[in-house]
């Protein structure tokens, strides 16, 4: 394995509160370093702090939690050249492997294995002008495309863009996720069946199981 190394944040065994895969068991790795500043992030704790660490030992402690869905995530993972021989590693290895993305960073790289977790910013993240629209042309029915919610002008957004960009037939889901104590998730839920939109409501699990804890959850 490549001698290169991570800027790690952290390295824990929780449940998987997003996506398709929420409420399975599953080992995060978290990268330091951010390019983007939304204004909803709840993890601004990831844009400095952490270490270097060799990508074998991260893969070690990786294997020794004894699971088998990974998921690499950010700040913003793609960030770090490393991530690749990391997910390269997870795969060889049979591991389900996941990367969230903000999507303002190349995916085209990654292996297609890999399964891209993208997240669309809305008006209200501060950021949607960062979005590389250019990521839709490597997703595929494997990955899913986020979009977290702030109010009723990032819901209309992201409706207009899932149907202007035939969004629900690139990937395999669509998830709209509210913003934590900002917007209520009924309201959400009211817009969705009132659109009949070709989407999953996201409710952030971990934050429901762990209220309160932001780190190794």
């Amino acid at each position: 394995m490549t001698s290169e190394r991570l800027h790690i944040n952290e390295i824990f065994y929780s449940i998987q509160g997003e996506s398709t895969h929420a409420g399975r068991p599953c080992v995060f790795v978290r990268l330091t370093g951010c390019n983007l500043r939304c204004k909803w992030c709840d993890t601004e704790y990831a844009f400095y702090e952490g270490r270097q660490m060799p990508i074998a030992e991260v893969a070690e402690i990786i294997r020794g939690y004894r699971c088998n869905l990974v998921e690499v995530t950010g700040g913003e993972p793609l960030l770090q050249e490393g991530v690749y021989p990391l997910a390269d590693a997870m795969l060889e290895s049979g591991r389900t492997v996941m990367i969230e993305t903000s999507g303002a960073v190349d995916v085209g790289r990654l292996d297609p294995r890999v399964i891209k977790i993208m997240d669309l910013k809305c008006p209200g993240s501060g950021e949607c002008k960062r979005n590389l629209w250019s990521n839709l042309d490597h997703l595929t029915r494997r990955d899913e495309i986020k979009f977290v919610i702030a109010d009723r002008a990032d819901y209309e957004w992201a409706r207009d863009a899932i149907a202007a960009r035939d969004l629900a037939r690139r990937v395999g889901a669509l998830l709209l996720s509210p913003v934590s104590g900002q917007l209520a998730p009924a309201a959400l839920a009211a817009w969705i069946l009132e659109d009949r939109l070709p989407a999953r409501l996201q409710l952030q699990m971990h934050k429901q199981i762990w209220p309160g804890i932001s780190r190794g959850v």
